[in-house]
């Protein structure tokens, strides 16, 4: 299902306004109970949850700016706003990581400043766990819903907050039992899970900001899809890059030369609603119609436009009295040379016979032009 511009904004500002909501709550209760409960992991937990407000405050503002539509300066829209503020939240993670790791080796080295918390500290880790693998679950719903990578990545800050307060959690059940150190192992485990979560989002997000391609799979997909409607002989030059919650697609696609402008054009209409129609992150198609293979042909760039070669060929036929008529010219540029299709109305013949000879006067007069590879005069 594809959803419009403020759908996914609306959808991504509701869940994000429940993050706040819930993780201004963990953070007072976190905090509060981490002083009076003396459990120093909870405050730290505390202050971990004060990041999640940041990270919400950054979704919330990326949704703005990508939820606008295309203008002058930004003709493709404005999705690369959310994959930059996923490069972002990815990084942020790997930041807390480093917090909480930092803090634990610290706990490793001085095991007897660990204080016996109070047991109400165990109550507010749980309520903490609980809020923050639903919040986790709701967020990745509403994601994958509208395939938004960074409700994905805000999803993921969720579950690092619930899987931080399982370590608050183990730790200071653990000083209950005699084993205070355990806090700080599980706590460096933890870091690394969530370094690796901000890694992978991080590496992700900046492979669409420098355009890297869709997955080899799909291009698969992609090519035989073009191949298989009719007309189209052949492609080439294939490119795929993400935007957002979005793909874009551009290709070239041989046809037949001797097509008109507008079937070449319908064809490459039927391309773009093929594409669009198969996969929903598709929603740009630029395809570029050729009439042969421009990687391998010969250039036709250095060729004479329609008037320049016109004025040339009007020039010759003048110096034949019937061929001074021809009143429709086609020009095929094709392989580094042109091909000239031209013709003549029956009243200029003044009998059948000479219909051989104008048509040899007619291939003559072209060679006196050097990028002329093939002429065909036709009578009507």
């Amino acid at each position: 299902m594809d959803f419009s511009l403020q759908q996914r904004k609306h959808e991504i500002n509701r869940i994000t306004l429940w993050g706040v909501a819930v993780n201004l709550f963990l953070s007072v209760i976190k905090v509060v109970g981490g002083i009076y409960g003396q459990s120093q992991a909870l405050l730290a937990d505390g202050i971990h949850s004060l990041s999640d407000l940041a990270s919400d405050a950054m979704v919330l503002l990326a949704a703005k700016h990508a939820g606008e539509d295309a203008d002058e300066d930004h003709p493709y829209g404005h999705a690369r706003y959310e994959t930059l503020a996923t490069v972002a939240l990815g990084v942020l993670l790997m930041i807390v990581a480093s917090g909480i790791a930092y803090k634990a080796i610290l706990r490793l080295e001085q095991p007897e400043g660990i204080a016996i918390p109070a047991f109400f500290t165990l109550i507010i880790a749980a309520i903490s766990i609980l809020s923050n693998e639903w919040l986790y679950h709701a967020t990745q719903k509403i994601a994958k819903k509208i395939r938004s990578p960074l409700l994905e990545a805000n999803a993921w800050h969720h579950r690092s907050d619930a899987v931080s307060s399982i370590v608050v959690l183990i730790g200071i059940a653990a000083t209950y039992l005699g084993y205070p150190l355990l806090d700080s192992i599980a706590a460096i485990l933890v870091a690394l899970m969530i370094a690796k979560i901000g890694l992978d989002l991080s590496r992700q997000s900046v492979q669409e900001l420098v355009d890297t391609a869709l997955e080899p799979e799909m291009v698969k997909q992609i090519k035989q899809t073009i191949l298989d409607i009719d007309d189209v002989r052949e492609l080439h030059l294939l490119r795929s890059r993400r935007m957002g919650h979005n793909a874009l697609v551009d290709v070239h696609i041989q046809v037949s030369p001797k097509l008109s402008v507008s079937e070449g054009h319908h064809i490459s209409e039927s391309v773009e609603k093929a594409l669009t129609d198969k996969f929903d992150e598709i929603n740009d198609v630029t395809v570029h119609i050729d009439p042969e293979n421009d990687e391998q042909a010969a250039s036709c760039k250095h060729l004479p436009l329609r008037s320049e070669l016109l004025l040339a060929l009007n020039h010759e036929w003048s110096k034949h009295q019937v061929l001074k008529n021809i009143d429709d010219v086609t020009l095929h540029y094709l392989d580094g040379r042109i091909s000239v299709e031209a013709s003549l109305p029956f009243k200029y013949l003044t009998q059948l016979e000479d219909v051989e000879k104008i048509k040899l006067a007619f291939e003559q007069l072209n060679k006196n032009i050097s990028c002329i590879s093939e002429s065909r005069l036709l009578f009507r």
